[in-house]
């Protein structure tokens, strides 16, 4: 299978607004588990049982049979509208770009993680790492020539390795988005594709993953994915942040319900060109007097500037990834609940220090009352459900802004005023000034 340093094109490419928007690698690390019972948190304030699903045994294959539609997701509760002045809960989205499964194993470990603390996350698939690369000629990116990825493809070893974890994380509940293919970076990367260069990429997205039977052979055997991609599919984020403008507009006309490729404050969501806009958010570094994105990248490129930093300093920067993300947690959780958005790589830089920090940072936020650790599509399920207007007054809240009547009383009013908005800050002195970084966005 692919080294991992091979899907990971750091080095020179740090052309970034806040500190390379955000890092991006490849596959890499546990199992997932029962739905809520009686006393536990259920998922995104969401009331009643979980939609039932299809009768056990029931697989109508789909194409070669790559996929199948096997019912409704499991453990993915239905969202329920809030009651007039209900205090909302905390959601924070937990979400990996190129999900994948290589010899580190981090796919499966956070899976099992998430099933520990029964939280449900966004695997963003990269759709090259289910092409052999045998057949690697197959891919077609825009502007390049046939068989081009900046983050290679994979093998048959790395093909199952991967399908068996995005078997298991949506039947865990969990959401398989994508991160599209070949992750191409900088001045003519994604950033310069048109809008139907965006919907070849996106095709070629879903049909990697639609036809990985055809093109793997030797995989023939394997068990279908249980979902149908082209109604699991419902978003994504660009590689390094890049090309949002074009790849919504090529979005929204298949399928997306949102996208996570911007930089926002954390405020609560707005549609933006029809999908819900849900970007990584500024949070603190602490001991910095900046903010970076809620990424682990972003925090490596701020510490490091490289994923093989001073081994001494490896449980620093880790804790302060940590307690940056826990306080950004706290600041919505004490004041406005925005959705906290945290975006991550299966990656080991600096020793996994990162991967440790978010480990710590999942188990201490997703166990607490109120809190939902949800996939975004949870996310975009509970928006869509809610009363506009109440949508519009939770985004007059600016940044740790707790309503001053109370809830209840700011929630039952009826008049919303203006909104926040996300705005950015301005770019610390001692980060880059061009827009862009290897791993915008993983």
């Amino acid at each position: 299978m692919m080294a991992a340093t091979k899907r990971i094109a750091l080095g020179a490419v740090v052309t970034a607004l806040i500190a390379g928007l955000a890092g991006c690698s490849g596959p890499g690390g546990g199992s997932a588990g029962p739905a809520p019972g009686a006393g536990e948190k259920s998922a995104p304030g969401a009331e009643g049982n979980s939609p039932a699903a299809a009768p056990k045994g029931a697989v109508n294959l789909i194409g070669d049979g790559s996929t199948a539609f096997t019912g409704a997701q499991p453990k993915l509760p239905r969202a329920k509208r809030l009651k007039p002045g209900q205090k909302p809960p905390q959601f924070v989205v937990f979400s990996w770009d190129g999900a994948g499964e290589d010899s580190q194993k981090l796919f499966s470990h956070f899976r099992a993680v998430a099933k520990k603390y029964d939280a449900r996350m966004t695997y963003f698939l990269s759709g090259v790492y289910l092409l052999p690369e045998e057949k690697k000629e197959l891919y077609e990116p825009p502007q390049r020539a046939a068989g081009r990825s900046d983050i290679g493809f994979n093998d048959a070893e790395g093909i199952r390795d991967t399908l068996t974890e995005l078997r298991a994380a949506w039947l865990d509940g969990n959401e398989i988005g994508t991160h599209f293919n070949g992750h191409f970076c900088g001045p003519d990367g994604v950033g310069s594709w048109s809008v139907e260069e965006w919907k070849s990429e996106i095709s070629q997205a879903k049909s990697f993953v639609k036809s990985w039977k055809t093109n793997a052979p030797a995989l023939k055997g394997e068990a279908p994915l249980p979902f149908d991609y082209e109604k699991e599919l419902i978003g994504a984020r660009t590689p390094c942040l890049e090309g949002q403008k074009n790849m919504v507009a090529a979005a929204r006309t298949m399928g997306f319900r949102y996208d996570s490729s911007g930089v926002g404050n954390q405020v609560w969501p707005a549609k933006k060109e029809g999908l819900w806009d849900l970007p990584l958010q500024l949070v603190p570094v602490p001991g910095r007097a900046f903010e970076t994105l809620s990424m682990d990248y972003n925090f490596m490129f701020n510490q490091s500037g490289t994923t093989q930093g001073d081994p001494d300093k490896h449980q620093y920067w880790g804790n302060q990834m940590r307690d940056g993300l826990l306080q950004a947690f706290d600041r919505a959780y004490n004041g406005n609940r925005a959705p906290l958005i945290i975006g991550n790589h299966f990656e080991s830089w600096n020793g996994g220090t990162y991967m440790r920090a978010i480990e710590e940072t999942i188990k201490t936020v997703c166990t607490k009352q109120d809190v939902q650790c949800v996939s975004f599509r949870q996310l975009a399920d509970w928006l869509d459900a809610q009363d506009p207007e109440m949508l519009a007054r939770l985004g007059t809240l600016k940044v740790g802004q707790k309503p001053e009547p109370g809830w209840t009383a700011f929630l039952a009013g009826t008049t919303p005023g203006k909104a926040a908005g996300s705005p950015v800050p301005a770019r610390p002195a001692d980060q880059p000034a061009d827009k862009g970084s290897e791993g915008n966005a993983g």
